[in-house]
C-alpha cells in the first residue's frame, strides 16, 4: 500500500484517475496497525478501481490539518479530487467495503 505525504497529496490523491481511499494513520496507534492487513488486502482485490493510500498524520500536519482529522484511523474517500465521506475508527474488510460501494 502506498504512502503519500504533504508534499504529494495533491498529485497522488486529489489527481487521481481513480476513486482514492485515504488512511490518515499515525504509528502509535494501535487501531491503525489492526486495520494494515484489511487495507492491504483491499488494495490488492480493488486494484483497477480503488486506490488505497496512507498519510501519516505526525509526518504530514498540513494535509491533516486541511481535512480537519482529528481521530486514527480516519477514512476519507477521494473521488475527482473531492472528498466524498469520512469515517473514524477501525472496521472489518466487509463493513468497509459496504461503505465504499457506491464508489467502486
Amino acid at each position: 500500500m502506498a504512502e503519500v505525504t504533504d508534499a504529494d497529496f495533491a498529485a497522488e490523491v486529489i489527481g487521481a484517475e481513480l476513486p482514492v481511499l485515504v488512511e490518515f494513520t499515525a504509528d502509535w496507534c494501535p487501531p491503525c496497525r489492526q486495520m494494515a492487513p484489511v487495507l492491504s488486502a483491499l488494495a490488492a482485490e480493488e486494484a483497477g478501481r480503488l486506490k488505497v493510500v496512507q498519510l501519516n498524520v505526525d509526518a504530514n500536519p498540513d494535509t491533516t490539518h486541511a481535512y480537519k482529522v482529528l481521530s486514527m484511523p480516519t477514512f476519507m474517500v477521494f473521488r475527482d479530487g473531492e472528498p466524498l465521506r469520512s469515517m473514524v475508527g477501525a472496521r472489518p474488510k466487509r463493513r468497509l467495503l459496504e461503505e465504499l460501494a457506491d464508489v467502486l
